[in-house]
């Protein structure tokens, strides 16, 4: 399995990947300053404590690599469908199960790291500077930092299960913007906030979406001797 994901990585230039989910970070922290100086001119409370700020780095974290995740797999597994790739890739002795199950791991080990990494990232870079210029009145514990740990892990997990959801609605006509529109779609429904609320701060949504997205890919992997190509 681990070759088989070594080389899919290789195959597809997943580094090139690496360097636009470091360019997302920057987007992602150029949006949290922009929103930073405009609750300040509007003289908005909204991002005056760091739990509120820490909460809004996670959910566009997320909602950025669901929809990275999307990408991976239309490339991975939706373009090689539609452009009948994936049957020269079928004539070689590799089981069908393990090619689509390396590809899909890819994807939830990018998701999941990509989450992670890019969460630590962006609250670093963003509080160091807000710490250094007194831009929030609220100061940084550890313990602030450290409640805020298993919160991101929690839904790093979630996240990287429900990222697979996509894969059902791009399977069905082996439509790339399909696969791409879902994940839009199942962002702009959970991460929306209204009121500081969202629906992934009820802990039954991301987590039954995480089982959805799990079910779909087992299904995939099942069912893949009988897909047609």
């Amino acid at each position: 399995m681990l070759n088989l994901m070594r080389l899919e990585m290789k195959k597809y230039h997943l580094g090139s990947y690496v360097k636009r989910a470091i360019f997302a970070n920057f987007v992602i922290l150029a949006v949290m300053f922009m929103l930073l100086f405009i609750t300040k001119i509007e003289e908005d409370p909204g991002l005056e404590n760091y739990q509120t700020v820490l909460t809004i780095i996670d959910s566009m974290v997320r909602a950025v690599f669901i929809i990275f995740a999307s990408v991976l797999i239309a490339k991975l597994i939706i373009g090689e469908y539609k452009y009948k790739t994936i049957t020269l890739a079928f004539m070689y002795p590799i089981n069908r199960k393990k090619l689509i199950a390396s590809k899909l791991a890819i994807v939830i080990l990018f998701t999941f790291s990509a989450i992670i990494l890019s969460n630590a990232l962006v609250t670093t870079i963003f509080c160091v500077i807000t710490e250094s210029f007194r831009l929030i009145p609220d100061t940084l514990t550890t313990t602030i930092i450290m409640q805020h740990i298993p919160f991101v892990l929690m839904n790093a997990v979630a996240a990287s299960g429900m990222a697979l959801i996509p894969l059902y609605f791009g399977m069905r006509k082996y439509s790339i913007p399909t696969t791409i529109l879902s994940s839009i779609l199942i962002v702009s429904v959970v991460s929306s906030n209204t009121g500081n609320f969202s629906l992934n701060d009820i802990i039954f949504v991301p987590i039954t979406l995480a089982m959805i997205g799990i079910s779909v890919a087992y299904l995939a992997i099942r069912n893949i001797e009988k897909v047609d190509i």
